[in-house]
């Protein structure tokens, strides 16, 4: 099985017991885990039983250390990363929400490693020499102009030596506040139109080709929550032909009802057949799986992207919808575990694929 390499900047996340706010628990206990965009892709590949390494700057100290340690520990390999003297390990703070009020999200992550270290420090040619996969997402390149350079050369490199190139748009509209003067969803999407002709497959949710491509999906009202399913496969069209490298698109459908009830959904497209897959089905027609108890759904689209990676790898997975059922199964199981990391398994993913659905207990 080939390696599949993710670059990106991993936190540490602080966030309160249960559903409490930042400001009724503080001064008080936050719970920390290591998260991240890109990690949270090489951990649920290295569960899932693939090859999965991770690059990305971090201090030495010993905050970084137990990163480290956590990642290793779950099966992913951490030799490329980079210690440095420079920056600090990046945090980020979640009140989970409930019922009508969102979740929250605090950013403090400036001055991190990675969002200071060159493009140069990292030896892209041996880290993906025995590579097949590169995967990105639109978060690392947001944190600064470094990072965004950094995103580029690894693309760049992962194309000369043949790697496929998955790019998760993920925008962060907290974000790309790197060039000043320019406005977040402009600077996200210069920046992201030099890095999407190297990719193969782009991922993204149901609001981000608005955000950054301008492509939008007629009908659809996302903070509403209504989406009009049946537009996206246009989306992805439209993505293609303005980027002809792009051999598949998918894309996360999230309908929010609340914070704690969602529908939960993708689609695949597939440039070469013109197809679009939509998962999960019943009766040959779209149904979504009805989330109305949710845990936790921060980390949820990169588990689908790891998802759809592992599949789309996995000879016994990669026909096209099988692959797609697969992400959608394992990133709905994933709103069911506290974290970003997406300890579902692989046999409880097929489970659900099947249709066990009912959450009897397993004896």
């Amino acid at each position: 099985m080939s390696t599949i390499v993710t670059f990106g900047e991993v936190m540490g996340r602080l966030n309160p017991p249960g559903f409490q706010r930042l400001r009724q628990c503080l001064p008080g206990s936050l719970q920390l885990t290591f998260a991240g965009a890109e990690a949270n892709v090489a951990v649920s590949l290295a569960l899932l039983g693939g090859q999965s390494r991770f690059v990305t700057a971090l201090p030495q100290n010993p905050l970084a250390d137990a990163c480290i340690s956590t990642l290793r520990g779950l099966g992913v390999d951490t030799r490329s990363i980079v210690r440095t003297d420079e920056g600090r390990l990046g945090l980020y703070f979640v009140e989970a929400g409930a019922n009508q009020r969102a979740s929250q999200v605090v950013y403090d992550r400036a001055g991190s490693s990675i969002s200071l270290a060159p493009a140069t420090a990292y030896a892209w040619r041996e880290i993906l020499a025995d590579a097949a996969w590169l995967h990105l997402t639109g978060i690392t390149p947001s944190i600064s102009e470094a990072a965004a350079a950094s995103t580029l050369a690894a693309a760049q490199t992962a194309k000369e030596l043949g790697l496929v190139v998955s790019c998760d748009l993920n925008f962060r509209a907290k974000l790309w506040r790197w060039r000043a003067g320019v406005k977040p969803k402009e600077l996200a999407e210069q920046t992201m139109r030099q890095l999407l002709p190297l990719v193969d497959l782009v991922v993204a949710n149901e609001a981000d080709c608005s955000d950054v491509l301008q492509i939008r999906a007629e009908g659809t009202d996302v903070d509403a929550g209504q989406l009009s399913v049946d537009r996206y496969p246009q989306v992805a069209e439209q993505l293609i032909q303005q980027f002809p490298n792009v051999s598949r698109v998918a894309i996360t459908l999230r309908e929010s009802h609340s914070a704690s009830h969602n529908d939960w959904g993708g689609m695949l497209y597939e440039r070469d057949n013109s197809h679009a897959y939509f998962a999960p089905m019943s009766d040959g027609e779209y149904s979504p799986y009805p989330i109305k108890n949710m845990v936790d759904r921060v980390g949820a689209g990169d588990s689908f992207a790891a998802g759809l990676i592992f599949a789309l790898t996995t000879p016994e997975l990669s026909d096209p919808h099988t692959a797609l059922q697969f992400a959608v199964a394992a990133s709905c199981l994933a709103h069911s575990i506290e974290g970003d990391f997406n300890y579902s398994t692989r046999g409880e993913i097929e489970a659900l694929m099947g249709g066990s659905t009912a959450g009897r207990v397993i004896r």
